[in-house]
């Protein structure tokens, strides 16, 4: 099985590019910042993070230019693949990239805008999905289950 699942910021702006083909195919690259829980070597208070490198194809990669800017919270959906390729030296690379197949909007548009990050919009079905339920207003009725 391969499968990743990230949630982290967008740590530059999504690049578009298009294929030469009969049919252009959109190709989306984007770095999602991910951050580490835990690190051994960190000071107290500051953060590591994972800088993970995205592709996404066609109307989906169309969507995460057109939406997203660098800061914004994203979660995608995919899986792992590793590339190898020869440089202009002769030397050989590898790139691992996570390979989105899904992608969902993790901010709304008034917490980016408050965030000071104008530029972006949210889908037209994302602007019209209902608020979230707040956790704080969750009551829980089955309160004799035997573990809390």
């Amino acid at each position: 099985m391969n499968k990743s699942i990230l949630l982290g910021r967008l740590a530059r702006d999504p690049e578009i590019r298009y294929t030469q083909s009969d049919e252009p195919l959109a190709v989306c690259r984007f770095t999602v910042a991910v951050d580490r829980p835990y690190s051994r070597n960190r000071q107290e208070g500051e953060l590591t993070a994972d800088f993970i490198n995205c592709v996404c194809f066609g109307k989906r990669g169309e969507s995460i230019g057109q939406y997203f800017r660098k800061g914004n919270r994203i979660a995608v959906q995919g899986r792992l693949q590793v590339n190898n390729y020869t440089d202009k030296q002769g030397n050989k690379r590898y790139s691992t990239d996570v390979i989105v197949e899904d992608f969902e909007f993790v901010e709304t548009k008034t917490a980016t805008l408050a965030a000071g990050n104008s530029g972006f919009t949210p889908s037209p079905s994302a602007q019209n999905a209902p608020a979230p339920q707040e956790f704080s207003n969750y009551i829980d009725e089955d309160e004799d289950l035997p573990f809390n």
